[in-house]
């Protein structure tokens, strides 16, 4: 896939400008002129934003997963993130491993992009634990995607930080060159006072993680998602 070339005109990679002598629709319309609303987001300008999500917003993220703004980007829901990642990180004929019992959307978008797909399934007379030698055997210089969710839909089960290192070190000598998709989506879904597991941002630049508003903060309406990488390899080439 191709990278979208730098435009000083209008750019999907650019950050907004300073001034915009260049609106071709009219003034923005604002949140309360819309909604009513009243207080500070009365003067919220329903405009255009950055290709990467809004900076208010990618830095509140941010600080959810331990990680800077710049690491940040804003999508169209989680599915929204699955999707860019895997036609950018994956293409026709190339290999992705992914574990099962999967959300189904989260393997279909790796099949739509044609890549050819190495399953690791998963049952319940263990727990649904990923056991890390028996993913290195589905592993090769091919692969060019690791796709694994922490905790599991369906089955629940959340990966060790100790079983994701693994992961990593096999990865480092069978496939160093891939990288590992984890989908975080339900991460913050913990019970009463029990502590949040820290994101799987912060483990390596090899690693890349998904969530969303959708499930455990509970605001699927708002199709707000995001991606997050430390990784600085320019992909899209």
């Amino acid at each position: 896939m191709p990278q979208f070339v730098k435009n000083e005109i209008i750019s999907l990679l650019g950050d907004a400008p300073l001034h915009d002598l260049g609106e071709s629709v009219g003034p923005d319309l604002r949140l309360g002129e819309l909604l009513g609303a009243d207080g500070s987001w009365k003067e919220s300008r329903l405009g255009y934003a950055t290709a990467a999500g809004a900076p208010a917003l990618r830095a509140a993220i941010a600080d959810l997963h331990g990680v800077d703004a710049e690491d940040v980007v804003v999508t169209v829901g989680g599915i929204h993130a699955l999707f860019l990642l895997g036609y950018i990180l994956c293409g026709r004929g190339e290999e992705a491993v992914i574990a099962t019992p999967v959300f189904p959307p989260a393997r279909d978008t790796l099949i739509s992009v044609g890549a050819t797909l190495r399953a690791l399934p998963l049952g319940f007379d263990d727990r649904y634990q990923l056991a890390p030698e028996a993913l290195a055997r589905l592993l090769s210089p091919a692969t060019r995607l690791v796709s694994l969710a922490s905790p599991q839909n369906p089955s629940g089960a959340a990966i060790p930080r100790t079983v994701l290192a693994e992961v990593l070190s096999v990865m480092a000598v069978r496939c160093p060159d891939a990288l590992l998709l984890l989908d975080e989506t339900y991460r913050c879904a913990v019970y009463g006072d029990d502590v949040l597991v820290p994101s799987a941002a912060t483990m390596s630049p090899n690693v890349v993680v998904t969530g969303s508003l959708s499930k455990c903060h509970g605001v699927p309406g708002v199709r707000i998602g995001w991606a997050i990488t430390r990784n600085a390899r320019p992909f899209l080439e």
